[in-house]
């Protein structure tokens, strides 16, 4: 079967915009009144004895993949259990995932219409090796910020702007010359946008054993702006590009599911109170649940991955057809800039062949088993892990639906450690930048799974949406709102549980 007469059975897939890291984000406690908080000198979870479950050491389920995950290729993988056909066309897809595209027009056919403002040249640029981005070791021109962006956007000024917003029909309000996103890049002869400029303060912690810290709080400008002044209200919110694996697995679990779990009122008063993200489809023509994004603000990869495609690299699709990217009108030279359309391609700059095949290889790249899963430390680790109360946001596992077409996604007991709603992450992860139903506080909750390998493929840790956390416990300490119970019971823990609550999370 071709993979166009396919294209009709398949569930849409996912995509992280341009894909946003996992994070250890929203880890929510039970820990309140009437409960007393670990005190160093006792073990956290002495009283749980977690076994091993069933299923837990292949997070993706079958889909799992079984090749090797010690070099940086850990999340290349194809889903295991995918047949011949869809191996060939993981393949393909991998190639234009890493396409270096140019500028129109240009001799390579099928590879032109990059920009004409844009952040990065591949969709491998921001997402190297499919896994985690990372903030600008220094500021322009010492270094770029090519797996990091920054979104823009303005509050809703006209009855118009707000009814469209009230109806779920835009996520936000673009600035007016600079659009959604600052782009840092543009083709030759014409200017780029302006370049992130981020300084970092420091916030020193001290733990209830004396143990002392520091964290980074970062602040973000924009330098070099070359088409005039920012609207006075605009809003920025910096994003690292997330990890790909795993993606056709989290769109494939049912919406009931993830329902289920919200609680937007905090009925059960547990101090959890997470909602979906209510987001409109471009292909259904309807709102439909929020899953992937930082804010959940997308409801499909394949949607995920034309806005990043427009956004992030300036090239049309069948979903999002303007070929001059994120040009405002503003922007009329950029606008007006020969474009990379072509009759061959459907009239697109990625044509409906190229642009299944990308979204197909972001739908099947494979899950990495668990490491150390019956280590002592890991399993105390996991006590404590819901005796703290993170399973409250890390939902640790769902059961996916059929996919069409793709057996080896159906029905897989999955372990992503992750509810996908939105949660209140307090006023020190605040971008205070709403998106769709997310407030500035607002936060979806990073799926775990592979998170131990993060400095295996990508080469450093630096986790949360901004990469402003060096570490994994510098990522939980900056966790407040809705998951301050669970930070300061993680600070309550003696050093050895704090080890064994980090070596359960590398595990996954």
């Amino acid at each position: 079967m071709s993979l166009r007469s396919r294209e009709k059975r398949r569930l849409p897939v996912l995509v992280l915009p341009g894909l946003l890291a996992m994070c250890v984000a929203c880890i929510t406690s039970t820990i309140g009144v009437g409960k007393e908080t670990p005190k160093p000198e006792q073990s956290a979870g002495a009283n749980i004895s977690p076994t091993r479950e069933p299923g837990e050491e292949n997070p993706g389920g079958n889909a799992t993949t079984r090749k090797s995950i010690h070099t940086r290729g850990a999340f290349s993988h194809a889903s295991n259990g995918i047949d011949f056909e869809g191996e060939a066309n993981f393949k393909v897809g991998n190639a234009i995932f890493r396409k270096l595209w140019v500028s129109a027009p240009a001799s390579t056919k099928s590879s032109d219409g990059l920009g004409p403002l844009f952040n990065s040249r591949s969709c491998q640029s921001c997402h190297f090796k499919n896994g985690r981005g990372h903030p600008p070791a220094a500021n322009y021109p010492d270094d770029t910020a090519e797996s990091m962006l920054l979104r823009l956007s303005i509050p809703p000024e006209t009855d118009a702007q707000k009814k469209l917003l009230a109806e779920h029909r835009i996520n936000t309000i673009n600035e007016p010359t600079y659009g959604g996103q600052l782009q840092d890049l543009a083709i030759q002869g014409h200017d780029s946008e302006g370049h992130i400029h981020v300084t970092y303060e420091d916030v020193p912690v001290t733990l209830d054993d004396g143990s002392t810290l520091t964290l980074r709080k970062p602040a973000y400008t924009i330098t070099d702006l070359k088409y005039g002044p920012l609207h006075p209200k605009t809003m920025l919110s910096p994003r690292i590009a997330p990890p790909m694996i795993g993606l056709g697995l989290i769109e494939a679990v049912p919406e009931a599911q993830i329902r289920a779990n919200a609680d937007a009122d905090d009925k059960n008063g547990d101090g959890i109170s997470g909602r979906a993200n209510e987001v409109w489809s471009l292909e259904a023509e309807r709102p439909m649940i929020g899953r992937f994004g930082w804010k959940a603000g997308v409801p499909s990869i394949r949607e995920q991955s034309a806005g990043a495609f427009s956004g992030d690299m300036g090239l049309s699709t069948p979903i999002v057809t303007e070929p001059s990217g994120d040009c405002t009108q503003a922007q009329a030279f950029c606008r007006n800039a020969p474009n990379g359309n072509t009759e061959r391609d459907g009239g697109f700059e990625v044509g409906p062949i190229l642009f299944d095949l990308v979204t197909f290889y972001a739908q099947n790249l494979a899950v990495p088993p668990r490491r150390n899963l019956d280590d002592a430390n890991v399993t105390k680790g996991k006590a404590i892990f819901h005796e703290l109360g993170c399973a409250s946001c890390h939902t640790p596992s769902f059961t996916t639906g059929k996919v069409d077409g793709q057996p080896h996604l159906s029905n897989q007991h999955i372990w992503p450690y992750t509810d996908m709603l939105l949660h209140d992450m307090g006023d020190g992860l605040a971008d205070n930048r709403p998106e769709g139903m997310a407030t500035g506080q607002e936060w979806r909750t990073p799926p775990l799974w592979g998170i131990g390998l993060t400095e295996t493929v990508s080469g450093h840790t630096y986790f949360l949406h901004d990469g402003r956390a060096r570490n994994l416990e510098e990522a939980i300490l900056w966790h407040g709102g809705e998951a301050r119970a669970a930070r300061d019971g993680y600070d309550a823990l003696s050093k050895a549980d704090r080890d064994a609550l980090i070596s359960f999370v590398e595990s996954l």
